[in-house]
């Protein structure tokens, strides 16, 4: 006996909302965002508003607004909540994106008239710093030569630190370590450079040099590199470590084959973030190094220049177009350098990460 099937008609099913919702058309978003940003700039307009940011402002606003309406009026509230959110996120990144977009077209427009051979490959010595020429040459070697030491000092005791509170560190002498570090995260730069100052300088007697200004700079870089790669040795699975304890190695050597070499990208990266927080530093060089118009290729005598410092003392001339000049053309080389270091950064990172199938 066969089952006897039955069905309801047509005019007997449950009058109500489809289960498959209505949905904006693809095209939405982007309409939304054109005339939003068209209204935003008629009100500002309108409202007598001259600056465009209170323009950019009064678009997002009504970004968000029309977002949440069309997609209410169509898919329903539920899916107008997420897209709401959708919404806020993009508008937070534009937020943030078109600051750093400004500074780098702004920089570039300033000092890529200035930025030439000559300007790469020349002093400040026996020029005139109201008048035309010069360069940067001599901020460029002490900057390189300062940056290279404080790195030299500071990753090594940083990596070894992350090592101690990752796979060591038990009891009171690593909280107390990890309450330090977190102290030292938040030190401002002119706390270091004094601090180096009455140490180094003047109760031990050192002299004014690039030297000294590295001292201050490692204070700095020192807590980012640990916090980093803390982060990044915690990420390495412990399926790794285990499995290499059941092997018979050492707990050092599984450290050093299997622990950094896993963690090796991100450590990379913390590394460069940290020596580009200190290659804008201009406090500690300002007490430490004094700063001179001249080549000094010996960090360890005498006072020596910074791109940072060198940027100051341009800018600092009142009503001089020539260090206004020379001043944003330095601001670029330094923008290239941190942005160089980052690139090389990656590159380290994608060639010494661990390979699938290795």
């Amino acid at each position: 006996m066969s089952a006897a099937t039955t069905s309801v008609p047509a005019d007997a099913r449950p009058v109500g909302r489809p289960l498959t919702a209505n949905r904006l058309p693809k095209w939405a978003p982007a309409a939304t965002t054109a005339g939003s940003i068209a209204l935003g700039c008629g009100i500002g307009a309108l409202g007598g508003l001259e600056s465009h940011i209170q323009w950019g402002l009064i678009s997002a606003l009504l970004f968000l607004a029309i977002s949440y309406l069309s997609s209410a009026k169509v898919e329903g509230r539920r899916q107008a909540k997420d897209r709401l959110a959708t919404s806020m996120v993009w508008v937070a990144f534009i937020l943030a994106v078109i600051p750093l977009l400004s500074l780098t077209v702004y920089t570039v427009q300033q000092g890529a008239d200035v930025v030439n051979g000559n300007f790469l490959s020349h002093s400040m010595r026996g020029v005139l710093q109201s008048g035309p020429g010069g360069g940067i040459y001599h901020a460029l070697i002490g900057t390189l030569q300062q940056v290279l030491l404080a790195s030299l000092i500071a990753a090594p005791i940083g990596l070894l630190t992350a090592v101690y509170l990752v796979e060591y560190g038990r009891g009171r002498l690593a909280k107390a370590v990890t309450f330090f570090v977190d102290v030292m995260t938040g030190v401002p730069s002119i706390v270091a450079g004094l601090f180096i100052l009455s140490l180094w300088n003047l109760a031990l007697g050192f002299n004014y040099s690039g030297f000294s200004g590295s001292l201050a700079l490692a204070i700095l870089m020192m807590p980012v590199v640990v916090r980093s790669t803390e982060e990044m040795l915690k990420l390495v699975p412990n399926e790794l470590r285990e499995a290499s304890y059941a092997l018979g190695v050492p707990k050092w050597k599984t450290i050093l084959r299997i622990v950094l070499p896993t963690a090796i990208g991100g450590i990379t990266t913390g590394v460069m973030l940290a020596v580009a927080r200190i290659t804008g530093e201009t406090a500690p060089v300002m007490m430490l190094v004094f700063g001179a118009d001249y080549i000094n290729s010996n960090p360890f005598d005498g006072p020596q220049q910074s791109l940072p410092m060198y940027i100051w003392q341009q800018y600092a001339m009142v009503n001089n177009q020539y260090g206004y000049a020379r001043a944003w053309g330095a601001a670029l080389v330094l923008i290239a350098f941190v942005m160089g270091l980052n690139l090389i950064a990656r590159g380290i990172a994608r060639w010494r990460s661990p390979k699938a199938g290795h």
